[in-house]
This record gives structure tokens, sequence and C-alpha cells, in this order.
């Protein structure tokens, strides 16, 4: 299925948005791996990459990870 504009640019957004909260927060994936275990979710180094590379992911994943960053609030308009 092909991705639209709108689409694209919707997941580079998310992408981003993670991606500067983990810098924000001064954590690095290593770390991200063990917080997101520590809540009973395992994923990898690879697997954490490859969703924010495509930006594609669950919300539980965007959630979770929220979480272990600590992070209680997000402004939609922040993404």
């Amino acid at each position: 299925m092909a991705v639209t504009q709108a689409e694209a640019e919707l997941r580079e957004r998310a992408s981003r948005f993670v991606k500067a909260e983990m810098k924000r927060a001064g954590v690095t994936y290593e770390q991200l791996i063990e917080r997101l275990t520590e809540m009973g979710l395992h994923e990898t180094k690879a697997s954490i990459a490859n969703m924010l590379g495509r930006g594609s992911f669950p919300a539980t994943f965007l959630i979770a990870v929220m979480r272990a960053l600590g992070k209680e609030k997000i402004d939609l308009s922040d993404i």
C-alpha cells in the first residue's frame, strides 16, 4: 500500500518527536531497552531503530516510551 504524503509527514514527525524526547531525557537506546524491559516490554535496539526509522509504530509503543522517559504529558502540537 502506498503511503500518502500526509502520512509520510506524520511518520517523520512522530519519529523526530520520540528521538528528541530521548535526547532531552539523556536516554540512550540501551537505557530505553532496560526501562522498557522493567515495564515488561521486550524490544531490541534493532526493533526500536526500525520503528523510529520508518516512523511507524503502535500507540502502545509511543505511550511506553514516554512513560519510560518519565514524560507524563504529550502536547500533540509538539509532534
